[in-house]
């Protein structure tokens, strides 16, 4: 026969998980028999059902990654705060770098107004990939300003 009425009410009595509840089992006729809330405190006073005790977290695992770590492993750069950039701050770094190399070409006389705001446009709609490609695309494009 079940026991979970029983175990789920000696839970409550015992104010533990029913997980934590163990039942002698040279005695669990008497646990079946038992139906009212007294009959199981009864029971409980007779150690039939008890609470098992709570049991501790294992830290030998904990152990194991702290001597590695004294050691100088695990400490790669994956590990690291900062390490892991998200989506928008690689782009914002990127658009910058590439905005900044646009602003020297138009301030050395390299490119003109023109190509200058046609290529920030481009840019800024994700079009080049890095100035590597900026400068391709203008000397490709005959866009170098002849002096």
């Amino acid at each position: 026969m079940s026991l979970k009425s029983q175990r789920r009410l000696a839970a409550e009595i015992l104010k533990v998980g029913r997980n934590r509840i163990w039942i002698d089992p040279e005695r669990i006729d008497d646990v079946e028999i038992a139906i009212t809330r007294d009959e199981l405190r009864k029971l409980i006073h007779e150690r039939v059902i008890q609470p098992k005790p709570v049991t501790g977290v294992n830290r030998s695992n904990a152990r194991i990654l702290h001597l590695k770590k004294k050691k100088g492993l695990r400490q790669g750069p994956g590990k690291r705060s900062k390490s892991r950039r998200s989506k928008k701050e690689i782009w914002m770094m990127r658009i910058r770098a590439m905005r900044r190399r646009l602003r020297e070409l138009k301030e050395q006389r390299i490119i003109t107004q023109s190509t200058y705001r046609q290529f920030y446009k481009k840019a800024g709609s994700g079009v080049f990939e890095s100035n590597a490609e900026i400068e391709r695309r203008i000397k490709a494009s005959n866009l170098w300003r002849t002096r």
